[in-house]
């Protein structure tokens, strides 16, 4: 049956839930800090399991930590339709990157329960487990494991900056579930609400993305090492500088993506120099490159010229050299009934939209592998994310959240 325009969520309830997470894990410079399988996370996890059971929810955890509320449908039997993204943060994240996409789901069945809505089928609101990927990488990690990209015990065997392991900091805040994790769980479709992370819609004045296809990405971790010696003291021609080959290497990495513009982009991100004294010619550099774009040739293309590119520029400094590759996937076409309902729904309520390519990497792109998926983004302030400073408007967060409901709805199925 049709769905009614005067079917919408209720904002300023969406926006005061939106803010009473935020309160968990602050930032210092007013956005947040709520990384993955910290104390943080753990006490945002329970506020979101409160705000689920008192929406009437039934809550299931799996092994990997990923929460799934419950609405049953009128059919109990038919797979349900998910919607949902994550609650961890980057060390310096922002308030809405991936909380929008819970909150939301959470909002669209409180929006439902208000108005005595059902459905036939059951709608699940998801939380998955670090998603950002900044304190235990690759990202998307539990959806991975759940979608069968990566092996569980791999997963959990990841470690972080201090050594501690994926699997024991589960464990230690309380969130490893009992539940098997992966495809058991069936899905008629899945669909997440993010903040653009970019500057699009906002520049154009339009209220919704719809998105069609996500941006493949590699992450390499590169090694480089020289030898450590005296600044002052050692000739320049007798130099094996680590640190001169990885500036050398970022100026290849820009080079690389500006040749494959306009969709390609690059650049490097995490740096460790040693031993990082002022007076000491680096011996040893470990950083990270991060390529992306949506055409599959062209990132493999990429790839090989950074790689090919690198052994140029050790062999030129004298200087060793390895690349591992720490964090990928192809880029993502999403299902295009589910990109159609988000665009009708869009439609529907009489908002601008256009359609887009997600530049960052979500849930959504490995459960696109498993199941029908869509996205849908609202705008954010100059594009900025993964920052403190990252910001919407109570609008624009009411609007992805309504175009979320009625795909969400429309899917499910409206019982008469």
């Amino acid at each position: 049956m049709p769905l009614d325009t005067n079917l919408q969520i209720n904002g300023d309830r969406l926006w005061d839930a939106l803010m009473e997470m935020a309160e968990i894990g602050p930032g210092v410079a007013g956005g947040n800090n709520r990384q993955t399988l910290t104390d943080a996370d753990g006490e945002g996890r329970h506020l979101f399991k409160r705000w689920c059971e008192a929406a009437g929810l039934t809550m299931a955890v799996d092994t990997m930590g990923n929460m799934f509320a419950r609405r049953e449908g009128t059919e109990p039997d038919l797979p349900p339709v998910y919607v949902g993204s994550h609650l961890d943060t980057q060390p310096t994240g922002g308030k809405y990157d991936g909380v929008l996409g819970v909150l939301g789901g959470l909002e669209l069945v409180r929006t439902l329960n208000d108005l005595d809505v059902r459905t036939r089928h059951p709608i699940v609101v998801v939380n998955w487990t670090n998603e950002e990927g900044t304190r235990f990488a690759p990202a998307m990690l539990a959806s991975g494991v759940f979608a069968g990209v990566h092996e569980e015990g791999w997963a959990k065997d990841k470690v972080d900056a201090q050594g501690k392991r994926f699997g024991d900091e589960l464990k230690r805040i309380g969130w490893e579930g009992d539940e098997p994790v992966g495809r058991d769980r069936p899905i008629k479709a899945l669909f997440e609400l993010h903040i653009e992370q970019g500057p699009i819609l906002e520049d154009e004045g339009i209220d919704i993305g719809v998105v069609t296809h996500g941006q493949g990405l590699y992450w390499l971790q590169v090694t480089l090492a020289g030898k450590e010696s005296h600044t002052g003291s050692t000739p320049m021609y007798k130099r094996r500088n680590a640190g001169l080959g990885m500036a050398r290497v970022t100026e290849l990495v820009h080079e690389v993506a500006m040749d494959f513009q306009p969709s390609a982009v690059g650049a490097i991100g995490h740096v460790e120099v040693y031993p990082n004294s002022r007076n000491i010619i680096p011996g040893r550099c470990v950083f990270t490159i991060d390529i992306r774009s949506p055409d599959k040739a062209i990132l493999d293309a990429m790839r090989e010229r950074i790689e090919d590119g690198i052994d140029v520029i050790a062999e030129a400094l004298d200087i060793d050299a390895s690349v591992d590759e720490v964090g990928h996937f192809d880029p993502v076409t999403f299902d295009p009934g589910c990109v159609a309902a988000v665009r009708k729904a869009a439609q529907t309520l009489g908002y601008t939209h256009t359609d887009v390519v997600s530049g960052a990497g979500h849930d959504a792109c490995w459960i696109n592998r498993i199941a029908p998926t869509a996205m849908v983004m609202c705008p954010c302030v100059d594009g900025l994310s993964h920052n403190e400073a990252e910001e919407i408007t109570r609008e624009w967060a009411a609007a992805g959240a309504n175009v979320l409901l009625h795909a969400v709805v429309e899917t499910a199925g409206v019982v008469a």
